[in-house]
């Protein structure tokens, strides 16, 4: 396919893609579990790198079903080769730091390297072959280190599982650079329409099996008061964090993208924002959890950093993408994450569900906010286009 026609595709997502995404997103529940049995540090660590090395082989296939066209039969093989090996992946999360690490790591490192070099191969042009010939290099470093870990004992294991997902999540932000030699987005083709949809879908995927997580912890607790209070409260405030990017937040990413001059590179920050995202997702539903399942029990700086923690982590993000982007409605989100601070260090000795309420107030400000700010900003960018 020559870079013309290539430019002038514009496609739809498969539900080949949005069956894909289900499977990663299976991984979200896994790594809340993961987190909430083991409530430390470590435990923290070890979920942190997990959740990276399923981001990194998400982000990877993703990209290389829009570059080579996920219509193109090689390209769907590909990504159902893929489905089977993340599936078995992200069912050994609660295992890979105890007795299955193997079961964990191989998959991973296949993955990884049938990506890397399918795509270096099969690229439709020769900007794309030498990207992936890239991509591929930074594979060849990180590969060893997930082994060596795998065959370490328990407390080495982490810090070489660390080491890997650093080199895998650098090459997704940086997009792979070698020494003169680096991509340059500007001149690539790219449908970036078609990944901002995949990145619109997965955060609504994202955002529902957390639903899913915390419905668990409504199903296991005590049918009163305060626990139906607690779940509602965890509701509003999952349905605030919807609402903080999908009203007006996606027309805006959509508009931005439609008239810059380089649309990779806002796609590739988004795709980057989705490891502080799904971090932040996977700390709220843990520490929705624990506020559930006592509501009334006593406050704790575990259940502070969970309860507010991930918030931040959520909208700090897209505050950083809107600076970085389109240095618009950026202010507002940083406002809240000072806000979620400051609720975390009062609520420390409160009970759970005062902590909730705490949150859904900040949140709900939030939502009410945005929605005028996103407003203004879509119409600055309507009346600078001439539309």
């Amino acid at each position: 396919m020559s870079s013309a026609s290539f430019a002038s595709v514009r496609r739809s997502v498969a539900p080949l893609e949005l069956f894909f995404d289900l499977v990663f997103v299976f991984a979200v529940g896994q790594l809340a579990h993961h987190l909430h049995d083991e409530l430390s540090w470590r435990g923290a660590a070890e979920t942190a790198v997990m959740l990276v090395a399923v981001l990194s082989t998400w982000a990877l296939t993703s990209f290389d079903a829009t570059f080579l066209d996920v219509a193109r039969p090689r390209t769907r093989w590909l990504v159902l080769v893929v489905m089977g090996l993340g599936l078995f992946m992200n069912a050994q999360i609660p295992h890979a730091f105890a007795d299955r690490p193997w079961a964990f790591a191989i998959p991973l490192v296949v993955i990884l390297l049938l990506v890397d070099v399918f795509a270096a191969v099969t690229a439709p042009t020769p900007v794309l072959r030498r990207h992936y010939r890239r991509v591929t290099a930074w594979a060849v470093v990180s590969v060893p280190l997930w082994l060596t870990g795998a065959a370490m004992d328990h407390g080495p294991r982490l810090a070489w599982w660390a080491a890997a997902a650093a080199v895998d999540m650098l090459g997704v932000w940086l997009a792979h650079p070698l020494p003169r030699d680096r991509l340059s987005s500007r001149g690539l083709v790219f449908d970036a329409e078609h990944m901002v949809e995949r990145i619109r879908l997965f955060i609504i995927i994202q955002l529902g099996e957390t639903v899913l997580t915390i419905g668990t912890a409504i199903s296991a607790a005590p049918v009163d008061a305060a626990t139906v209070t607690a779940g509602l409260g965890v509701f509003v405030a999952l349905v605030c964090l919807c609402a903080s990017y999908f009203q007006g937040g996606e027309d805006i990413l959509a508009r931005h993208i439609a008239t810059t001059t380089d649309k990779l590179l806002p796609v590739r920050r988004a795709v980057s924002g989705q490891y502080p995202t799904l971090a932040g997702l996977v700390a709220l539903a843990v520490g929705a959890e624990l506020a559930i399942s006592h509501p009334t029990g006593h406050g704790s700086t575990t259940l502070s950093l969970l309860l507010f923690g991930g918030p931040i982590l959520y909208v700090i993000t897209q505050a950083w993408w809107y600076r970085a982007s389109t240095g618009q409605a950026w202010g507002a989100r940083l406002l809240a994450c000072l806000a979620f601070a400051l609720a975390g260090g009062v609520t420390l000795r409160l009970p759970p569900l005062a902590s909730v309420l705490i949150l859904d107030l900040v949140l709900i400000a939030l939502v009410v906010t945005l929605r005028e700010v996103h407003r203004r900003v879509l119409s600055g960018m309507t009346a600078g286009t001439g539309a």
